[in-house]
């Protein structure tokens, strides 16, 4: 586990707040730990997830889980999101301890349970069906660089580095 990233994410609380209108919401309670996980979305067009945000009554181990998924799911589509996998949650923090390892989980379902609000409101006609419109563009993810390979060794079979 990478713990300064964990005690970052705890101090820093990203997405941490309720949100006014809310397009859809979901609500995911622990019986086995009393946490209560909820998880607000604005949905534009594309049915791109505009805003996220959530609120929890759980420990730092949930704040930080929300705060992942918050991160992961921000700027995706509905369905893209949905597909989030508990691994996707787990290794953004290079895992959790074995105690921990329902959090991701719990937030996942949480989401879900946004999400599915957000497809029945659809369904209902409660809000409009944004999959219909056209996304707006999204910005293309940077392909890595590769990195050239060494020069081969010369002749003597040294490798001459250059330090700047």
């Amino acid at each position: 586990m990478n713990f300064p990233k964990f005690q970052k994410l705890v101090e820093d609380r990203t997405g941490f707040r309720t949100m006014e209108n809310p397009t859809a919401s979901g609500e995911y309670f622990s019986d086995s730990c009393g946490d209560m996980y909820n998880f607000f979305l604005k949905v534009g067009p594309g049915a791109v997830i505009e805003d996220m945000s959530y609120f929890t009554t759980g420990c730092g181990f949930g704040t930080a889980t929300c705060s992942i998924v918050v991160d992961l799911a921000k700027g995706k589509t509905i369905e893209e999101a949905a597909s989030l996998k508990e691994a996707d949650v787990e290794s953004a923090l290079d895992g959790y301890p074995e105690k921990k390892k329902d959090y991701p989980q719990r937030a996942l379902e949480a989401l879900h349970v946004a999400i599915d609000d957000y497809k029945q409101k659809v369904a209902s006609g409660a809000v409009p069906d944004y999959s219909a419109m056209p996304a707006p563009e999204r910005p293309v993810q940077p392909v890595a660089e590769t990195v050239p390979e060494p020069p081969p060794p010369s002749d003597n079979g040294k490798l001459l580095i250059k330090l700047h």
